[in-house]
C-alpha cells in the first residue's frame, strides 16, 4: 500500500502562485508514475499534470503555468502553480501508479493510490 498526503493548498489572488506537495509513504517506488488531478465544484475530476519514466505531461489548461517535479530522496512530488486563475479553483488530488506513458498518463486508470486532496482557491 502507498499513502499519499497533499499539502500546500490555500487561498491566493489571481496571478499568484502556490506550490503543492505530495508526500508518499509505504511501499513507494521512485519509478512510480505520479499525477495531479483536480475537481472543481459540480465538475468531474480532471487531469492536471503527471510525471513518469516516459516524461512529464500537462493538461492544455495548465501548460506553461504549472510545473510538476519530484524529489525521490524525499518521496515527494510537487506541483508549482504560477499565474493562477479563478478557474484553477478546485480540490487538487495527488495520485500514484505503477506506470504510465504518453496519453495513458492523462487518464485516472493507471493510478492505484490517491490522496485526500487539498483545496486551492483563487480569488479574482
Amino acid at each position: 500500500q502507498v499513502q499519499l498526503v497533499e499539502s500546500g493548498g490555500g487561498l491566493v489572488q489571481a496571478g499568484g502562485s502556490l506550490r503543492l506537495s505530495c508526500a508518499a509513504s509505504g511501499r513507494t517506488s521512485s519509478s512510480y508514475a505520479m499525477g495531479w488531478f483536480r475537481q472543481a465544484p459540480g465538475n468531474e475530476r480532471e487531469f492536471a499534470a503527471a510525471i513518469s519514466w516516459s516524461g512529464v505531461y500537462y493538461a492544455d489548461s495548465v501548460k506553461g503555468r504549472f510545473t510538476i517535479s519530484r524529489d525521490n530522496a524525499k518521496n515527494t512530488v510537487y506541483l508549482q502553480m504560477n499565474s493562477l486563475k479563478p478557474e484553477d479553483t478546485a480540490v487538487y488530488y495527488c495520485a500514484a501508479g505503477y506506470s504510465c506513458s504518453g496519453i495513458g498518463c492523462y487518464s485516472d486508470t493507471p493510478y492505484d493510490y490517491w490522496g485526500q486532496g487539498t483545496q486551492v482557491t483563487v480569488s479574482s
